[in-house]
């Protein structure tokens, strides 16, 4: 069979390329074939692969259970309430800022956090809480209606992910414990220099959710020694 050539115009015509030659010039039964091929080759091209992405650090785990004789005797709870933030980054996409001035955002549909951002930092917050005081969080089970627990509530005032460059993040919490009437509130904010790509800067907000983590912490463990203590940044 001859190369196929389609008019265009009357002075012009398009050849088709190679691949396609081979399409057309090949047994009905092949030319299928090829063309599924080809389609299979357009279609992986189109698109990439989600990838998903955790707040959690590796090794925070909350304990289930008590690991010696005082702590059975008189286990820590805490409840961690759900996170507020700005609507905007209550989505699973991740959310970066251009590094140049302006106000641009790009929501990214193929990089995601392993759940909707306020859950998945809720969850992490909870569990780095619970790893850094030795206690155990209520949503877990295990805690008598008459066993006190430390009750934290967290706002997310700021959380930017700056391309290539950062994670600018600030939070604000309360906490109380459940058979006390007073609580007491904190502010807390910080800067996580990043290196380039989205993998670094998911690194960087695990890391600033870490370290948001540990400062909760410090405040509930010096709540506990002096129900007036301030919050330390």
């Amino acid at each position: 069979m001859k190369p196929v050539h389609l008019a265009a115009s009357a002075d012009a015509s398009v050849s088709l390329s190679a691949p396609l030659r081979a399409v057309f010039s090949a047994p009905r039964g092949t030319a299928l074939a090829l063309m599924l091929t080809c389609a299979g080759l357009i279609a992986g091209c189109a698109s990439s692969p989600d990838r998903y992405y955790t707040l959690a650090a590796p090794g925070t785990t909350a304990p289930q259970n008590a690991s010696n004789d005082a702590a059975a005797a008189a286990p820590m709870f805490i409840e961690l309430a759900p996170v507020a933030m700005p609507e905007r980054l209550a989505r699973p996409q991740m959310l970066v800022r251009k590094a140049t001035p302006g106000a641009q955002v790009e929501l990214l549909e193929q990089h995601r956090w392993s759940s909707s951002f306020e859950n998945e930092l809720r969850d992490a917050l909870a569990s780095g809480v619970a790893a850094q005081l030795g206690a155990i969080d209520v949503t877990k089970g295990g805690r008598q209606p008459s066993t006190p627990a430390w009750r934290i509530a967290v706002q997310v005032r700021q959380f930017d992910a700056v391309e290539d460059t950062r994670v600018d993040a600030a939070f604000s919490w309360t906490v109380r414990r459940s058979d006390a009437d007073l609580s007491a509130s904190c502010q807390w904010s910080t800067t996580e220099p990043v290196g380039s790509g989205i993998e670094a800067l998911a690194q960087g907000a695990q890391r600033v959710t870490a370290r948001a983590a540990d400062a909760i912490a410090r405040h509930v463990r010096a709540l506990q020694a002096n129900p007036g203590a301030a919050c330390t940044r």
